[in-house]
């Protein structure tokens, strides 16, 4: 072991040895970034790797779409540089709190360049939600195409927030969309297994309109595009009859979503529920789902676990 003694006369001798002390490399300081819930927020992680610090407003298993902000988020947007929303209309209470937390941070919209789907509206498999005149659907992000665009969206701001991350943030996002493109082709790969006839789901709430047009599963869900409005008895009573004439054929809950309407439709009809699919957040570290493409490959073995199953 070196002596106190024998360091200092070390690193004293360097000068005159002509030789310099080491110089310990300075980490670059980490640019704050707050994604409105945990979708986005590992989007964000997998594209600023070691360069960012991401606070995700609405947790692993929480429901952006009834969220109620606390001061904490307020405090995280003021000392944010970089803001990242979904939009179309999903974080209804987003511009309120920028607006209340004084932020100077940059706001990017992540759905920027998507062509959005209309959220579903009269025609028994949605009943209204709670967006106001927004009449889209905002869950663009089940279709794993539209990863692609979230993930070009949230590179350039990076890029704009902190240029000189600009190489890393490139490679990252390079390196995910590889696998993003991979993923797309595995679920497309999977569904293929599922005769066309079979591929006919009920979730609890329309979160699946653009996978269903995306890989073909047919869909029918319980509440419209947010997930807390509550289902009608008609509704309840069209699906347990559509159970009933063989037309649905796996039922499925959410991870944000109340159970009962669906469990009381699974007792009724004797049908089996198929499993618990993700729709609006990931799960924890420990669950099935804990980063978007583990979550999007755990809903479609899901899915198709029950339909060839049943």
């Amino acid at each position: 072991m070196v002596s106190r003694r024998a360091f200092l006369s070390t690193a004293l001798a360097l000068p005159a040895l002509g030789l310099r002390a080491p110089v310990m490399a300075q980490a670059p300081v980490k640019v704050p970034v707050v994604a409105t819930f945990s979708i986005l927020a590992d989007f964000v992680r997998r594209i600023g790797g070691d360069r960012v610090d991401v606070t995700s407003l609405v947790g692993p298993d929480g429901d952006a779409h009834s969220y109620a902000p606390t001061p904490a988020d307020a405090r995280a947007l003021s000392g944010a540089k970089l803001v990242v929303v979904n939009g179309l209309g999903f974080e209804g209470w987003i511009s309120r709190l920028i607006r209340s937390s004084g932020t100077r941070a940059k706001v990017v919209t992540a759905t920027t360049g998507i062509a959005a789907l209309k959220a579903v509206e009269g025609d028994g498999h949605s009943h209204g939600h709670s967006h106001g005149a927004a009449a889209s659907d905002p869950h663009a992000w089940q279709n794993v195409a539209n990863a692609r665009i979230y993930v070009t969206n949230i590179r350039d701001a990076l890029i704009a927030a902190d240029p000189d991350g600009k190489a890393a943030f490139e490679n990252n996002a390079a390196e995910y969309l590889t696998a993003i493109a991979a993923l797309d082709v595995e679920i497309r790969t999977m569904i293929a297994l599922v005769p066309a006839e079979r591929r006919r789901i009920l979730t609890n709430h329309d979160a699946f309109q653009y996978f269903s047009k995306a890989y073909g599963i047919e869909l029918v869900a319980l509440r419209g595009v947010a997930s807390d409005s509550e289902p009608s008895a008609r509704d309840i009573a069209n699906v347990i009859r559509q159970i009933k004439q063989g037309r649905i054929t796996a039922l499925f809950l959410e991870n944000i979503t109340d159970p009962r309407a669906m469990q009381r439709i699974a007792a009724e009809t004797g049908a089996k529920v198929g499993g618990q699919l993700f729709s609006d957040a990931l799960s924890p570290a420990g669950g099935p789902a804990p980063d978007y493409l583990a979550m999007m490959r755990h809903n479609a073995r899901q899915i198709v676990g029950a339909l060839t199953q049943s």
